[in-house]
């Protein structure tokens, strides 16, 4: 039988970067002693005052259609979010409900880029931009972010990709997989060549709430840029809502009105009585979202300290996310290689650096979803192996 081209174009080493994640989970439900730190998935339970505003709309028969665009109150608590994010008035009109953050950034590029469009994309990114883009028909272009810079930009390797057909800039920050939080004067250098270029910047904000040592700033605040930027954002990390499925966009107007008319064919809304308690989420202080915030800083710390001694690894401490970014080419192996070993030798799943980016095929992320213990257990698990691998090498030397 014969498929459409996009199935060729999705069938990348991106899409496969979750094999090893898959194997660990399997032998984990198996009965196997494994921990998975091998994607972002907060260990955290939703706040339960969310939990039950969400049970308060299921009585109330919030289970009906909703609007394409998202319910008024959910649309109005993303609005008054991003207004304090961004410092301007941002109107719920502007705003549009999606099944994820991931739904989110499709629907965008879909309306933003087609074939014969180039689209600019940070490498190391995350692993499913390569789709995204793909899905389009445009042609993605990689920009590199350095290692040796913190993986912060270069203002002038952006300068040299951008050519007559680029449309869109797809940006991250703060950054997954390497946990970078891009300064004020980079994000100032993006929004100059945006408006020079006349380009889309489709900034995927999931980790705004999730920020260490550099303050979020959202592209969308500088001047010039509200009118040519759609941020991406969702309750997912924020709030521990991963499972909930709920994204949003905010955008202009009249892209805002053709990413509802996308909504129709695609999903057709989402559930009411999920975007009750999104809403609620938003709109409420919640004393767990700051608990959970501490907790990651305390788990950053945790993993860093411990894995920066081990002779043969080298990572920076995240400025922001939920991630650790690991090079492990002191090792002796790539990622793919180290994860792989890791897993076999001491029950660890981490995820190898290939599904990210070229430039980073020897490193691993590790998501620092678990409890400090675990943590600690996996941290001393990594540093077995990678003994293990130093006295195999030493062995090697020796002629043994």
């Amino acid at each position: 039988m014969r498929y459409a081209s996009i199935v060729r174009r999705l069938d990348s080493k991106a899409s496969r970067a979750w094999a090893i994640h898959a194997a660990a989970a399997r032998r984990q439900a198996a009965g196997e002693d494994v921990i998975l730190l091998s994607i972002g998935d907060p260990d955290f339970g939703t706040p339960v005052a969310v939990v039950e505003r969400a049970f308060e709309a299921l009585r109330a028969g919030r289970t009906r259609y909703g609007g394409f665009a998202g319910d008024p109150a959910l649309r109005e608590a993303v609005a008054r979010q991003q207004t304090r994010i961004q410092g301007r008035e941002v109107a719920p009109d502007e705003v549009t409900i999606f099944v994820g953050a991931q739904n989110a950034l499709y629907a965008a590029a879909r309306c933003l880029v087609e074939s014969g469009d180039e689209a600019v994309v940070f490498d190391p990114g995350y692993v499913t931009y390569e789709g995204v883009v793909a899905a389009t028909g445009a042609t993605r272009v990689d920009v590199l972010l350095d290692a040796s810079r913190g993986f912060h930009l270069d203002p002038e390797r952006l300068r040299a990709a951008i050519t007559s057909r680029t449309r869109m800039l797809l940006l991250n920050t703060p950054h997954n997989p390497t946990g970078m939080v891009m300064r004020a004067e980079e994000l100032a250098a993006i929004a100059e060549l945006a408006r020079e270029h006349d380009l889309w910047v489709v900034a995927d904000e999931v980790y705004a709430d999730l920020v260490f040592d550099v303050p979020h700033v959202s592209i969308a605040s500088l001047p010039g840029m509200a009118e040519r930027s759609v941020v991406v954002g969702s309750v997912s990390k924020s709030h521990a809502m991963q499972g909930w499925r709920i994204g949003w966009t905010v955008a202009p107007r009249e892209l805002t009105g053709h990413l509802t008319n996308l909504i129709k064919p695609m999903h057709y809304g989402t559930a009411p009585f999920v975007q009750d308690a999104a809403a609620f989420a938003l709109s409420t202080d919640l004393e767990e979202v700051g608990l959970m915030r501490a907790a990651y800083r305390r788990r950053r710390d945790l993993v860093w300290h411990r894995l920066e001694a081990v002779p043969g690894l080298r990572c920076s401490p995240p400025e922001g996310s939920m991630f650790l970014f690991v090079d492990v080419r002191g090792t002796g192996l790539d990622g793919e290689a180290f994860a792989e070993g890791l897993l076999d030798f001491a029950g660890v799943s981490l995820l190898p650096g290939s599904g990210f980016g070229p430039s980073v095929v020897g490193y691993v992320r590790l998501s620092l979803s678990a409890p400090e213990a675990v943590l600690e257990r996996a941290c001393d698990r990594i540093e077995r192996y990678v003994e293990h691998l130093r006295r195999g090498a030493a062995g090697q030397r020796s002629g043994r």
